[in-house]
């Protein structure tokens, strides 16, 4: 049992790791902050759908923290006030990430229940980045625009869209792939 607590949790590291490598690769930045990377969710998603949402939204905890001290000296910079910093650490950092530990909600549905956990994680994500920018970075907003609810969809979809895409298609691969690594037998 101990075996297996320490092979669960230097794999969840590993996947931890990797997302934080592939988060450093943007193939597209927003102005404003988002980006699109490859598959920087992925690993995250993979966890909760291999070993559950305890090891998942834990993981997922993890990775937002990491996520938030890589663009801390950025956010920074922002000239956010005290209660506009706490919200955007809160709503684009802790729960933007740590809701990609929910993917594995439904993985005992089968494939359908695994693609279906990881869209959900990836629009709970969308929306609270869409939270965020609504009541948080709404002085933002360019002139011409006069909703901010509708600006922030916008804006955020220009970065999660894609993300989305990319990760829904990589999904079936890599989870067919981790799905023939036998986990070891309880003793």
């Amino acid at each position: 049992m101990k075996n297996e607590k320490t092979r669960t949790l230097v794999e969840c590291a590993l996947l931890v790791a990797m997302a934080t490598v592939l988060s450093l690769v943007k193939l597209w930045q927003m102005p404003l902050g988002g980006s699109v990377t490859l598959l920087s969710m992925l690993p995250i998603c993979l966890i909760s759908v291999r070993h559950g949402l305890k090891w998942g939204v834990g993981s997922a905890f993890v990775y937002s923290l990491v996520q938030l001290f890589l663009d801390l000296g950025a956010m920074m910079s922002w000239g956010l006030t005290p209660a506009m910093f706490i919200g955007s650490m809160l709503l684009d950092y802790i729960v933007a990430f740590t809701v990609l530990g929910l993917a594995g909600a439904f993985r005992n549905k089968g494939f359908t229940g695994v693609m279906a956990g990881v869209f959900m994680a990836m629009l709970l994500r969308f929306v609270s980045h869409v939270i965020s920018g609504t009541i948080i970075f709404d002085i933002w907003m360019p002139e011409e625009w006069t909703n901010p609810l509708l600006y922030s969809v916008c804006y955020n979809g220009a970065f999660l869209l894609p993300e989305t895409i990319v990760t829904m298609i990589a999904c079936p691969a890599i989870v067919t792939a981790l799905n023939h690594i036998k986990k070891p037998a309880k003793a």
